[in-house]
């Protein structure tokens, strides 16, 4: 009866064993190295901009926002958790988000050190972005970027006018609006300004904005910035 009794706790601890591993085997592991997530695509919803996922790794759900791009429902999908927001409204959608993240590392592999490396331009948040032959009249009382960028810290701090063109355009994240600019200037390397508004542009506009110059700021997640413009507001001609 003994060896009865030992035999059936053997067989359940095996059966036991089995199911913990297939459940484990059917989940998704959710720390990936490197920082990174994986997931499953469960719904998508498209916008004009973004694309909306949500997604189901092995502890719980969650909403995604990522710039518009083709994906399926089932698909498998590794990400940075990137910059949450709670509340937040979507004005296309008709619909409000508890908790949503926007992120800027995606991919349908594993993604590695080197790989990351190339999506960001080495800068986790900020797109790689290319220098266009532009040509901006730069009237009296504007600050050219290259100006901003070669005397900062004389700027730093105060509200700043400048004028350039529109040649990146994400929209409300952290309620705000995140800009990218080019007037034809550069001091070295630095030929883009960012800044953050209310206001919503589109890529090719050319406009003259006024805000506060901030030095170093760091909004979290890798949105570290040298140098932005916040608050700015349009010129109403």
């Amino acid at each position: 009866m003994t060896k009865m009794i030992h035999c059936l706790v053997i067989l359940l601890a095996l059966w036991l064993t089995s199911c913990n591993q297939g459940q484990k085997n059917a989940g998704i592991e959710e720390e990936q190295p490197g920082g990174f997530r994986k997931a499953v695509v469960e719904q998508v919803i498209q916008t004009t901009s973004y694309t909306y996922l949500k997604v189901n790794n092995s502890k719980e759900e969650q909403w995604i926002a990522i710039v518009r791009q083709e994906m399926q429902e089932g698909d498998t999908v590794y990400y940075e958790e990137g910059l949450k927001m709670t509340g937040f409204e979507s004005p296309e959608l008709g619909r409000t988000f508890e908790t949503i993240f926007f992120v800027q590392n995606i991919s349908n592999s594993p993604i590695s050190h080197n790989a990351r490396e190339e999506m960001t331009g080495g800068q986790p948040g900020k797109p790689v972005l290319n220098r266009l032959d532009i040509r901006i009249d730069i009237p009296e009382g504007v600050i050219t970027i290259a100006e901003l960028y070669a005397n900062r810290d004389a700027y730093a701090g105060k509200t700043v006018k400048v004028k350039g063109q529109v040649v990146k355009v994400n929209t409300a994240i952290m309620e705000r609006n995140w800009v990218h600019l080019q007037d034809g200037t550069a001091d070295g390397q630095n030929f883009d300004l960012t800044l953050t508004t209310v206001h919503e542009p589109e890529a090719g506009d050319v406009v003259t904005y006024s805000g506060v110059l901030s030095l170093n700021k760091d909004f979290g997640y890798g949105y570290t910035y040298e140098l932005i413009l916040e608050e700015a507001v349009p010129e109403i001609k």
